[in-house]
């Protein structure tokens, strides 16, 4: 008896006046753990405030900058952001009957502006007639004259083409009686002023009815943050107008076709059998469909055409041709959920194939769901700009991002703020979604939690 009892006191437990530690980690839901998880992840939550700013940027930036994305401001064509906006009051411009010879060669008669430039020169002797050259670069030893304006007898010349506040270069050479032009010629170099005349202030509301101003009053124009385009049109009201194009057909088309892939991946990876294989073999022949041939046939079949914004065929082909790879991951997601041993008991207690896939399947691929969202928005941003960028999506005067590099480019080596602005948008865009795709993923896959 005694034996056992001193047994017994081995067993016992150790009295201790010291503090029992305990680790004990709070009970989260699936979705918070998830959101903790992305917390974390500062390039994810980066693009998430990113994307925010931007869906923001898009509903918010034309209440608050209101400006018609559609209105011209004629007096600043393709100006770039910062540029100076002040004009000079000046008389409405007259016929000018030419000027003296001065014995200097060859000189502005008048200030040169943007309202004209006034050239004058000496004759020369064996010279038959001039032509006058213009360009915005500096003239080297290629002789890189540029634009051939005007060939005359005389010898002066006023220029009216297309006048912008920049340094222009002009040139005059002169053209023998065999029509060649001789290897002499001058080159004047001018920086014109903007200057506006009293009838376009008035027009442009910077003069009131009645109201006079005397000439070589200043005035400042409208303000355009991001400059405008080679119409006079404001760059900051087309990006925002653009976005909701883009982003309308980017987040739109693909919540159409990623719900239709989640509905048939399902339906085939429960099914299973024949059932399976012959939807997914149907799957495999959409996705040999090539989109191009398909987006050409849907514009044909809506009518669309040249000149006209194939916004509906767009997001029809994409909405037909591109649930493929939803339906793929799912189905084998589905595959692997159908073994587990909850589904096996709900079947057990009389759970219908509906119940089953709407109540613990999918909601168990949620996370697959919203990941393959946020893959495919970028890619239907991107789908969307190259084809307004080749003509075949949203047309001109809609704007959209894609549409606007399209227009950007032609003009990219003079003023290259029209391609900069909407190709930045388009690489931000689908950068953000990419890298919070990536935090998606990792915050919601459960085997990183066990890595950790």
């Amino acid at each position: 008896m005694a034996e056992s009892t001193a047994q017994a006191n081995q067993f016992a437990p150790l009295e201790t006046t010291e503090a029992v530690q305990t680790i004990s980690r709070p009970s989260l839901s699936y979705w918070q753990d998830a959101w903790i998880r992305l917390k974390a992840n500062g390039r994810a939550i980066f693009s998430l405030y990113l994307v925010i700013g931007l869906v923001g940027f898009t509903l918010a930036g034309p209440v608050i900058w209101n400006v018609d994305p559609a209105a011209q401001d004629v007096d600043q064509i393709s100006l770039p952001p910062g540029a100076a906006r002040v004009v000079t009051l000046v008389p409405e411009s007259s016929s000018w009957a030419g000027g003296s010879a001065t014995g200097s060669g060859l000189h502005f008669a008048e200030p040169p502006t943007t309202q004209h430039v006034r050239l004058a020169w000496d004759a020369v002797p064996a010279a038959a007639e001039y032509r006058v050259y213009r360009t915005t670069y500096s003239i080297g030893p290629e002789r890189a004259l540029g634009l051939p304006l005007f060939e005359t007898t005389e010898t002066y010349f006023e220029d009216l083409l297309d006048l912008r506040p920049r340094n222009y270069f002009y040139s005059v050479v002169p053209i023998d009686t065999t029509g060649q032009e001789m290897d002499t010629f001058e080159t004047i170099e001018g920086t014109l002023e903007r200057v506006i005349t009293e009838s376009e202030a008035r027009d442009r509301g910077l003069l009131l009815p009645g109201e006079t101003a005397p000439m070589g009053t200043t005035y400042t124009l409208k303000w355009h943050p991001l400059g405008t385009d080679y119409l006079g049109r404001d760059m900051l009201a087309r990006l925002m107008h653009g976005a909701r194009v883009s982003l309308f057909i980017g987040f739109l088309a693909p919540i159409l076709y990623v719900l239709f892939g989640v509905v048939y991946g399902s339906t085939a990876g429960f099914i299973g059998g024949a059932t399976d294989q012959v939807l997914m073999r149907f799957a495999d022949f959409v996705v040999a469909l090539p989109f191009l041939l398909f987006m050409i046939l849907f514009k044909v079949v809506f009518a669309v055409g040249p000149g006209e914004s194939g916004i509906m065929p767009m997001l029809l082909a994409m909405v037909l041709l591109l649930w493929p790879a939803t339906a793929r991951l799912v189905r084998g997601q589905i595959l692997q959920i159908r073994e587990e041993g909850y589904i096996s008991a709900s079947r057990l207690l009389g759970a219908g194939t509906g119940y089953l896939v709407l109540r613990h399947m999918i909601p168990n691929t949620m996370g697959v769901i919203l990941v393959t969202i946020t893959f495919a928005v970028p890619s239907a941003i991107f789908t969307e700009a190259f084809l307004s960028f080749i003509g075949m999506g949203v047309a001109p005067p809609t704007p959209s991002w894609g549409s606007m590099c399209n227009e950007g480019i032609k003009t990219m080596l003079t003023t290259p703020h029209e391609l900069i602005f909407p190709a930045l948008f388009i690489s931000i865009t689908v950068l953000a979604f990419n890298l919070l795709g990536d935090g998606l993923r990792d915050a919601l896959d459960a085997r990183m939690r066990n890595r950790e």
